[in-house]
């Protein structure tokens, strides 16, 4: 099984080439992963280049959430379709919100709702892969089995814009808080760059934003360590390399001097310790987001677009938060529903007010919705064949509710959309033509994404 995050500054020498000339064993044996006085590997997947586009923040509903109990509620449907909660007006005449999404339910004139979100994949782990790439998962083997991460998969959005499209300004093309997907020995797929291979993969945060003591490691310099010191070191490092690549030049090895640049220049940034620093936040503003998890996770994506983060991924809860085939009325309305309502109402209200809206679109969705019908437990089980999400910012135009459900939200009776579609909406904001192509591990070329820009939010 591959993990998810770097054990070492090495970057993958299959990728990378054999034009450099110091092996894995001799890196190591120097003490290379140590020796600017780094502390988080994922520095090395700094960016360089230049970018156009606008940024994205995916707010995931890990696990699936219900399009009857959140956006696209049935009130006149039967009771065991229905559901517990009552229903509420929105800004937007006519439509109707659960009793549990105030805060989001005012402000509808701002966002998009579509109701009619579809695909065919009922897996948690290949759904979520389709989700966070905008492609479905390559076949392998048994295709029953839900398959976990591999560098066979399709890059995740982050990879795809540093190939095509990456920043400038120090800052990682993606940065996903507050943890990876990763259920015991499985690692949910669409989370690294697949086939681009470690060089393209995103920045991995795992501590939560809400703990009093919330730190990212790494993004400072180590204690007593001054820029200048730094600057000695690096130039020291220079010079053994070049040592070593003139003893070693037959051997097989890893160009690790761009690498060793990219996080020289992150670590002597100003900027990325400060996009991490949730503590100089007014305590009114943090208390708008809501004091959880979920809130200050998406307080924590403002802040990081801010500061030059093209995409961030906030994952919402863990693997199965939003899982609800048992208690999900009481799970929906103590935690999850009220996490989305306050986290994702209080980013719209900031970005209003930072002149932001429009340079910034927000996805609200999960890898699939859930069942019309509630069973035994009660719950609501998988259900990709009709859900819903929210559209907000990034030119999208508010207060519109594209497509329409059935009347138990279980299948759209106008045009599908699909997570290729919404792949393809997400690449266009941040200004990557669909038609790019990348090689695979074999060297063939493949389509970034092959679906449709989601034109029907914009007019």
């Amino acid at each position: 099984m591959e993990h998810l995050n770097d054990s070492s500054m090495i970057a993958n020498q299959e990728q990378l080439g054999d034009t450099a000339r110091l092996d894995r064993r001799d890196l190591l044996q120097i003490g290379c992963s140590s020796f600017l006085g780094l502390s988080l590997p994922s520095l090395l997947k700094a960016t360089a280049g230049k970018r156009n586009g606008k940024s994205v923040i995916l707010v995931f509903q890990t696990g699936g959430g219900s399009q009857l109990d959140t956006f696209d509620p049935k009130p006149d449907a039967p009771d065991n379709v229905r559901g517990e909660f009552s229903t509420i007006q929105t800004k937007i005449p006519g439509v109707l919100f659960s009793e549990h999404l105030p805060k989001l339910a005012a402000r509808t004139d701002k966002f998009a709702i579509v109701r009619s979100l579809r695909h065919s994949d009922n897996r948690h782990l290949s759904g979520t892969h389709n989700t966070l790439t905008g492609e479905p998962q390559v076949f392998r083997g048994n295709a029953n089995e839900d398959k976990e991460l591999s560098r066979l998969d399709r890059p995740c959005y982050g990879g795809g814009l540093r190939l095509f499209n990456p920043t400038l300004n120090g800052m990682p093309c993606q940065v996903t808080v507050p943890r990876p997907l990763i259920e015991g020995a499985l690692t949910w797929p669409g989370q690294h760059a697949g086939f681009l291979g470690p060089k393209f993969d995103p920045w991995q945060v795992s501590s939560n934003p809400n703990d009093k003591n919330f730190k990212v490691h790494g993004v400072q310099l180590l204690e007593g360590m001054t820029t200048s010191r730094l600057s000695n070191r690096f130039d020291m490092l220079g010079a053994m390399n070049l040592q070593q690549r003139s003893l070693d030049q037959f051997a097989k090895g890893i160009q690790f001097t761009s690498q060793q640049q990219e996080a020289y220049s992150m670590l002597t940034s100003p900027n990325i310790a400060k996009a991490f620093d949730i503590g100089t936040e007014d305590s009114g503003v943090r208390d708008r987001y809501g004091r959880n998890e979920y809130g200050q996770t998406i307080l924590l994506a403002r802040r990081l677009v801010e500061y030059g983060v093209p995409y961030v991924q906030c994952n919402m809860g863990i693997v199965q938060s939003w899982d609800t085939h048992s208690d999900n009325f009481p799970r929906q309305k103590t935690k999850l529903l009220p996490g989305i309502d306050g986290g994702v109402s209080a980013l719209i209200d900031d970005l209003v007010d930072r002149n932001m809206l429009d340079d910034v679109l927000v996805v609200v969705v999960g890898e699939f919705g859930r069942t019309p019908t509630i069973n035994k437990n009660p719950g609501r089980d998988h259900w990709a064949w009709g859900y819903s999400g929210l559209f907000i910012g990034g030119g999208v135009r508010g207060g519109q509710v594209i497509g329409k459900s059935d009347r138990h939200a279980g299948h759209p009776e106008t045009k599908a959309y699909h997570p290729n579609d919404i792949g393809a909406t997400i690449y266009r904001t941040l200004g990557i033509p669909l038609e790019s192509e990348m090689r695979d591990q074999l060297g063939r070329p493949i389509r970034l994404n092959n679906g449709e820009v989601m034109h029907a939010l914009y007019s």
